[in-house]
């Protein structure tokens, strides 16, 4: 099941990308927020890979480069999904500088919910500019058969 949330993620953040780049405008918060995702996910990687990065989670991205940000993302996570153990556990610390230790599939499970959460923000930005969202609900995804 984990692999297949990420392919929904995977999917859902492309859908989001797709409307900002024919949204035609700027939408600022709309923009913080999914750069929001995409930092995240990658400092998530970063982690359970032993990595340091030095992005934020709160740097502002430009959209024209979410659809490259998005791919090396979801690539490190397809790369987990395969060849590691996603019982195992990795240690880290957060952005506080609190130490913690978490399971890999726990820490994936996060980036799919946080993601998801997120991407509802987004949405209501799009709405509030007048730009209708795609609809990346799971279940509609599901039944049209594009997971």
């Amino acid at each position: 099941m984990l692999k297949e949330l990420m392919k929904y993620t995977d999917l859902a953040d492309k859908k989001m990308i797709g409307t900002f780049k024919k949204a035609g405008v700027r939408l600022p918060e709309a923009e913080r927020l999914f750069s929001h995702i995409l930092n995240s996910q990658y400092i998530w990687a970063c982690r359970i890979r032993g990595e340091k990065t030095n992005v934020d989670r709160f740097d502002l991205l430009d959209v024209s480069e979410f659809d490259d940000i998005q791919q090396r993302n979801m690539g490190y996570f397809y790369q987990l999904l395969e060849y590691a153990d996603l019982s195992a556990t990795v240690s880290y610390s957060n952005s506080q500088g609190e130490a913690f230790t978490d399971a890999i599939e726990d820490i994936l499970f996060h980036v799919v919910n946080h993601s998801t959460y997120h991407r509802a923000q987004v949405a209501t930005q799009f709405r509030v500019h007048g730009i209708k969202p795609p609809v990346t609900d799971y279940i509609h995804l599901k039944r049209q058969g594009e997971l």
